[in-house]
């Protein structure tokens, strides 16, 4: 019994966090031993009846079956009957939780308080003729297919080898390519749609300053095809572009002698663009999420969300998608649009995904990886609930489609899967030029023109992972910072990434992974 304890119970705080005063559950810190006995802030005991992992939560009163067991101040599943102090489990709870879809005709939520000029943050940028302003500067080889991925990755790298250094083109980022497995061969329709939207968007993104495009010349999307796509936009693309066609010229060997010369032609052209000074507002700042454990709602994805209010108080933009991990939490976003319009349509984009993912016998409650489960995120509910903090608290102002760009500016919604390889090349494509990166258990991924930020949830995996992990929200575990403090510190430490005072990990490792988002296949 809890009275036979002679010793001061230890205060809940240095075990466990309790989210919200509305929850029925603490998450634990660092492991629990058995029979640990604990203080709630009321001064109520509870006694940890079994030792309960990082990242796990155990009951901090006894929840009926049939009740709500609730995390966030939501439910996150239905109980079995836990006692106070059990360990959280499937064993003991189902993922059931209420469908809520409530929305006001008149909903409308008023915009964020901007910051005045005189307080918001500058960064030094590349500006291009159509007014966009780039955080990176980079020679991108397009390929127009599978057919000429091969060719426009020896052209990257051999031109790094032979023709680029810092030292000569210090305006200059590198030269990258962005090979894939698309083209040719597929499906019309909104799958053509997809690629073309997002190839021509790489090659129209601020953070390029020039482009070569490279075809093999019998497929379907060859440079014609691509061209008609670059062509048929409200502005055109003004910066320097060469295109070859590797069956016009002889075949590989050709094709990639001809990319080296043009290259070498065209970096002195690029490198005549240099950073200026311009405001945070002209920041486009993707957010995403990978390898989460159970911290990642607590820390890291709060203190990301913490930052991204400041951008769009600084009238910038904020761009959040992986819309498998909206589900469970819709109506919190839903009832964040600015309108009820806006409202609808982000129903409507997790309704479409759901019967998307139906026809390839998807299910998004399956979503949850085993690293997500180890590290406590349970179910979709746990995981969605702390994924969409990520784009902070302002209102939503749209909804956009994969790699689409966003017509005004704050926070912005992006179709798309919940898969990092895809779903990362997707906010770059819809313009971020900047990417952070939350994760739990460490992830390396990168991208070919945007820097990719991680932010790790807790302290032991940013030790582990110190060389792919660029700063940590443990201290918010820990207790020894705030949210708001590791949200103003991120803040700054995306402002001096996007100035090119900093280079993010998965640049200098030159992680540079693309691949974006196909119909034929389902990821979630």
């Amino acid at each position: 019994m809890l009275d036979t304890f002679a010793e001061q119970p230890a205060a809940i705080s240095d075990y466990a966090i309790i989210v919200n005063p509305d929850d029925n559950v603490a998450v634990v810190k660092n492991e629990t031993a058995d029979g640990l006995v604990v203080m709630l802030p009321n001064g109520d005991l509870v006694e940890v009846a079994k030792a309960v992992p990082p990242g796990h939560r155990f009951a901090t009163h006894d929840i009926s079956a049939g009740e709500f067991v609730r995390q966030y101040g939501q439910p996150i599943g239905t109980s079995l009957g836990i006692a106070k102090g059990d360990w959280v489990t499937h064993e003991n709870m189902t993922d059931d939780v209420p469908v809520v879809r409530d929305i006001e005709d008149d909903l409308h939520t008023p915009a964020p308080e901007y910051f005045s000029p005189d307080e918001t943050a500058t960064f030094m940028g590349f500006r291009r003729p159509d007014g966009r302003v780039g955080t990176r500067n980079f020679v991108l080889i397009v390929p127009t297919s599978m057919c000429a991925s091969h060719e426009a990755t020896q052209i990257s790298i051999m031109s790094e080898f032979l023709h680029y250094s810092r030292e000569k083109f210090p305006n200059v980022d590198g030269v990258v390519a962005i090979p894939h497995n698309k083209g040719c061969g597929c499906q019309d329709g909104s799958n053509l749609d997809v690629m073309m939207r997002t190839l021509s968007n790489y090659a129209d993104h601020p953070n390029v300053g020039g482009v070569i495009l490279i075809d093999l010349g019998c497929e379907k999307t060859n440079l014609t095809f691509v061209e008609k796509y670059l062509t048929d936009r409200d502005k055109p693309i003004e910066k320097p572009i060469f295109k070859i066609g590797i069956q016009d010229v002889g075949g590989t060997q050709s094709a990639i002698e001809i990319g080296l010369k043009e290259v070498q032609k065209m970096l002195p052209e690029v490198n005549k663009c240099e950073r200026a000074e311009f405001p945070i507002s002209e920041l486009v700042l993707g957010v995403k999420c990978g390898s989460s454990d159970g911290f990642s709602g607590i820390s890291a994805n709060p203190s990301l969300g913490y930052a991204s209010d400041m951008l769009v108080k600084s009238g910038g933009t904020v761009l959040l998608t992986e819309v498998p991990e909206f589900c469970g939490a819709e109506h919190i976003l839903a009832n964040r649009a600015k309108d009820a319009t806006v409202g609808r349509k982000i129903y409507a984009m997790v309704d479409w995904y759901k019967e998307y993912a139906s026809k390839f016998g998807g299910v998004l409650g399956q979503n949850p990886s085993t690293g997500n489960k180890a590290g406590g995120l349970l179910n979709i509910t746990i995981k969605s609930l702390g994924a969409i903090i990520k784009a902070g608290t302002t209102r939503i102002e749209d909804t956009l489609e994969y790699a689409e760009t966003p017509k005004v500016r704050g926070i912005n919604l992006m179709q798309g899967p919940g898969y990092d390889q895809e779903s990362t090349p997707g906010l770059v494509a819809a313009g971020a030029t900047v990417v952070v990166f939350t994760t739990g258990n460490g992830t390396t991924i990168g991208n070919a023109i945007a820097p990719v930020l991680k932010l790790a949830s807790n302290n032991r995996v940013f030790e582990k992972m110190s060389q792919d992990l660029d700063i940590s929200a443990g201290g918010v575990i820990d207790g020894t910072e705030s949210i708001a403090e590791v949200g103003e510190r991120l803040f700054e430490y995306v402002r001096r990434t996007a100035s090119g005072e900093i280079q993010a990990k998965a640049e200098i490792l030159k992680h540079r992974e693309f691949q974006f988002w196909a119909e034929q296949t389902v990821s979630l």
